[in-house]
């Protein structure tokens, strides 16, 4: 069971004491389901990125073998064509209420992997995800386009869309490298991943056009960088020109502009894509600024909060909410698989094709 001795590198001033971190841990625990799902909360659907995140921050606090469960449903449920659904009522892999298939949902579960490896150093479970892994990956790249962006699902019928998300590919983009970097564990080269990757990021860092336009939105602003296509100077002046448009002082990040509304989970992202800049404290800032977020009796965060109305919106506590600060504060504070999976310093990269110009 998680206790304060087990999550005093958690603790960041201002933002989580060892109590409270171990209060956030269990939050998360108690919603995970027997199976190893994990829910937006009880009652709510499950989607394949918000359950790897989750997984993840139990990983960061040192509950591996819940971690492990989590990724063990992944493959117990993994479609024969490498994808999953997009969302589960309720984490339950027999009542799916939507049958779409999306790339960046899929693709998620290589980072998620990788950080269990680097957290555990647990080789057979390397071993038993490897196929796992292949299989999303290719389900993913089955939805590559010509110019390198990654179209964003299939649909329940298997049509392809092959409109592509900033956000979703640069998520992609990270999960490629993520897999890059399991296959070369496993000593399994994979050039057609890394010209994959690569033409993804030339698409990210110069062809915005090939995407669609979804700029009201932060996570189209934050997410090459997170993601790992965007680096040094060009990424400090993508944060610079939208600082103003999404911060907003003492209480978080905009989800949308102008929308009024900030949400934990973008602040906290931001957080770690400010990290991977270097800017240490102005992502302790954003960390300590959402803390009017946090529900004290469970120890989660609330998804947002409309402040022209002073209210809470919607009324949920998430999983990934709490899980995306816990990454957050576990890159500042050191952890050492976090901080490799997302600076992405032991990330191969991919091949930049010339024919992508």
């Amino acid at each position: 069971m998680t206790s304060p001795e087990r999550t005093e590198h958690l603790v960041l001033p201002g933002v989580l004491t060892a109590d409270q971190a171990t209060a956030t841990v269990r939050g998360i625990l108690a919603v995970q389901r027997e199976d190893g799902a994990i829910p937006w909360f009880r009652g709510h659907h499950l989607d394949p990125w918000d359950h790897t995140e989750a997984a993840m921050a139990l990983d960061a606090a040192g509950e591996h073998a819940a971690a492990e469960r989590a990724y063990d449903w992944l493959a117990r449920h993994q479609n024969p064509d490498g994808s999953w659904y997009a969302a589960y009522a309720d984490g339950d892999p027999h009542d799916v209420t939507d049958h779409g298939r999306e790339t960046n949902f899929c693709a998620y579960i290589a980072v998620g992997v990788w950080h269990h490896y680097l957290a555990t150093g647990d080789e057979a479970f390397l071993d038993r995800m490897w196929p796992v892994v292949v299989a999303a990956v290719e389900f993913v790249l089955g939805l590559q386009q010509p110019g390198g962006q990654i179209g964003w699902k299939r649909e329940a019928d298997g049509t392809p869309v092959t409109d592509a998300l900033l956000t979703g590919s640069s998520s992609i983009h990270q999960a490629l490298r993520c897999a890059l970097a399991v296959a070369e564990q496993r000593e399994e080269p994979q050039p057609d991943w890394e010209l994959a990757a690569g033409a993804l990021a030339h698409a990210i860092r110069r062809h915005p056009e090939r995407f669609l336009d979804k700029g009201r939105y932060s996570m189209d602003w934050y997410y090459p960088v997170l993601g790992g296509a965007l680096t040094g100077e060009e990424a400090k002046a993508r944060m610079e020109e939208g600082w103003e448009r999404f911060v907003v002082p003492d209480l978080g990040v905009r989800c949308v502009d102008p929308n009024p509304w900030v949400t934990g989970g973008e602040s906290a992202e931001l957080a770690l894509a400010l990290w991977v800049l270097g800017e240490s404290d102005h992502a302790l800032k954003i960390l300590q600024s959402i803390q009017h977020l946090r529900d004290p009796k469970s120890g989660l965060y609330w998804t947002g909060y409309v402040f022209d109305d002073k209210a809470i919106w919607p009324e949920e506590l998430t999983t990934w909410t709490a899980g995306s600060l816990l990454l957050a504060v576990a890159a500042l504070g050191g952890d050492e698989a976090t901080c490799a999976v997302f600076s992405g310093e032991r990330l191969p990269r991919g091949l930049d094709p010339s024919c992508c110009g």
